[in-house]
């Protein structure tokens, strides 16, 4: 099976490279940098010199490879949570344009399957954890609706593929090497530092899922039923818990509290709605239908 990865020198990119050639498939990865191309290069996929947000130079790629199966893992994140704001423009251009181009030429040269990343982390489950069949927070407040409303706009577009089947993958948080959840990762400097508190009674539910475990899931999304998938790992935590035991995991101070008042005087209304109102999500389909088996948390393993 011919696969083109879009996003393959990233954090997922990267072992998911490892993983499809593990199951036996030619792997072109798309990059613009050189040291990216080395990487992928180095793990041993095609590199694929090309720029996302030139859509006469996908189309003459995916043209030339003739790829069986589309990824899009196509992301410009910062190194910092921090710092999403900022760089949330770009982030929505490359994966709302430069995405669209993807899916637009994949259609064009009758690529048989469209596989693409989505949000786990920013469903409405209600009063339980979000399944397949909840919508997005497109009303939450700053950055998490924007990325909401991002997401909504890509599950649209793969949705109105006629002939070409595709796949959602709702990915939880990332974490593991070259995340920003990792010992050496933005999240954990900024912990150590002090910078991040628990605010109000810390009620919302996270849904996480280790890079390993996603790149394994993308790599079963390549014979799976089509539709939404919902990949994220068996644990969803309340932040009151998660965020002590991260901090104790990375060797950290136990972080402190913020009232709401003072927290929405300090950080804003977003933080208060990210740390109390997000629900998680149930893995119950990638489980039964995928035959997805996650790994526990590393942080719950010391």
């Amino acid at each position: 099976m011919k696969v083109f990865l879009a996003g393959a020198s990233g954090a997922l990119g990267r072992p998911l490279i490892n993983q499809l050639r593990d199951a036996g498939c030619e792997v072109w990865g798309l990059a613009h940098r050189p040291d990216s191309l080395e990487t992928i290069e180095k793990r041993g996929a095609h590199p694929v010199k090309g720029d996302a947000l030139d859509r006469a130079n996908i189309f003459e790629l995916i043209e030339q490879i003739r790829p069986d199966v589309v990824i899009d893992q196509l992301t410009s994140l910062p190194s910092s949570p921090f710092d999403l704001a900022q760089r949330l423009p770009a982030d929505r251009r490359l994966r709302l344009e430069g995405g669209g181009y993807l899916f637009e030429a994949a259609q064009t040269f009758h690529v048989q399957r469209y596989v693409q990343q989505l949000s786990g982390f920013y469903l409405d489950g209600g009063d339980g954890l979000a399944t397949e069949a909840s919508p997005l927070r497109t009303s939450a407040p700053g950055t998490i609706g924007a990325s909401a409303r991002m997401y909504a706009a890509l599950e649209k577009r793969i949705s109105s593929a006629q002939e070409m089947e595709s796949i959602g993958l709702r990915y939880g948080f990332f974490y593991g090497p070259g995340t920003w959840y990792w010992p050496d990762g933005a999240f954990s400097r900024h912990l150590l530092k002090g910078e991040v508190s628990l605010i109000g009674k810390a009620k919302s539910t996270l849904s996480f899922i280790h890079v390993d475990d996603a790149a394994q899931a993308t790599v079963a999304a390549l014979t799976a039923p089509a539709g939404l998938y919902n990949v994220v790992d068996n644990h969803p935590t309340k932040m009151s818990e998660w965020l002590p035991a991260y901090a104790h995991w990375i060797g950290a101070d136990a972080p402190p509290c913020l009232d709401e008042r003072e927290a929405l005087h300090l950080l804003g209304e977003e933080s208060i709605y990210f740390q109390n109102s997000l629900t998680g999500a149930c893995n119950r389909k990638a489980l039964q239908v995928m035959g997805f088996n996650p790994q526990q948390p590393s942080w719950l393993n010391k």
